[in-house]
């Protein structure tokens, strides 16, 4: 029960207040989305993308464990999105965004915050979830990009449109620049820090926005099948992996945990930013998001059971 408070409380409530300003506002006064996107896109995703690579710490047989897992994992959920899509017979776009739905998740605003309150006790639990989130970011930005693009009738083009998007050249340009211990002058450090933190609210102000007008007394059923994907899903696949991997204690847990966060909010951004089901994204993003209250809880308490830590 504490747990569960503490994520609705700690994580949830505020990142909510957020959205409804943003609903609140575009209702009143009508406000540019592609505007919004654009600040998004261009500046915030950037600068949160180079600080999280270069701030953390890579642990050499850690981070090929983990990333073991998070390649068969993601792997999984590509296959297992791909046939849904196939089975539900979607056309391409509206398939791009479902797949992206379920494969890519909120690992970063969410999932930090959901980890540092989880494993304050164990910091090793966070790091991992900054790992996940490292990855998370590559795989939205290559993986995600493309499936946008090609959505959106572009396919032939997806590389150039990779190759032209700034997040990516943000986290490589952050590993070069970890790797080679090369410092950051603090007049430059200090305006990075500063649109970093700027990216959380405005993004959920976006989102706000970009649902502003959405009826949710009559969802599209595909936005069920996207949260069960994303919330139930995920993280049975995720436990499986594990058992099968014989990984346990604080890694086991971590890892359980991270698969089961809400759908990515960067989902939503991508499909305005591509016009491609900027509706629905949105949609699938707030109603997984809201659900998670319960799924994570329920997720953090399974870790816990599963994979005790212990000492």
């Amino acid at each position: 029960m504490a747990v569960f408070s503490g994520i609705l409380l700690q994580v949830m409530v505020p990142m909510l207040l957020i959205v409804g300003l943003g609903a609140g506002l575009h209702r009143f006064f009508h406000l540019d989305l592609n505007t919004l996107s654009k600040l998004n896109m261009y500046v915030l995703l950037p600068a949160v993308a180079f600080i999280n690579v270069y701030d953390s710490e890579l642990n050499g047989k850690v981070l090929a464990a983990i990333l073991g897992f998070l390649l068969l994992q993601n792997s999984g959920l590509i296959v297992l999105s791909m046939m849904m899509a196939k089975l539900f017979k979607l056309e391409r776009s509206l398939s791009a965004v479902f797949q992206n739905t379920i494969v890519l998740n909120n690992s970063g605003n969410f999932g930090i915050p959901v980890s540092q309150l989880v494993f304050h006790q164990h910091p090793l639990g966070a790091t991992i979830q900054i790992m996940v989130t490292i990855f998370q970011n590559f795989l939205t930005n290559t993986y995600g990009v493309y499936q946008f693009v090609s959505g959106n009738g572009k396919r032939g083009k997806w590389t150039a449109e990779i190759w032209k998007n700034p997040v990516l050249h943000a986290l490589l340009l952050g590993v070069v620049c970890r790797w080679l211990h090369i410092p950051i002058p603090s007049f430059l450090w200090a305006p990075l820090q500063r649109v970093a933190d700027a990216f959380l609210a405005i993004a959920l102000f976006t989102l706000g926005a970009q649902i502003a007008y959405a009826r949710f007394t009559a969802l599209p059923p595909l936005v069920y099948v996207s949260v069960f994907g994303r919330l139930i899903l995920s993280p049975l696949l995720a436990a499986s992996l594990i058992f099968l991997l014989g990984m346990d204690g604080v890694t086991a847990q971590a890892l359980l945990i991270a698969s089961s966060y809400p759908c990515s909010r960067n989902t939503a951004l991508y499909a305005l930013e591509y016009d491609c089901h900027p509706d629905y994204a949105a949609q699938a993003v707030l109603v997984s998001t809201l659900l998670s209250a319960i799924t994570v809880t329920g997720a953090v308490y399974a870790a816990r059971l599963l994979f005790p830590i212990s000492g």
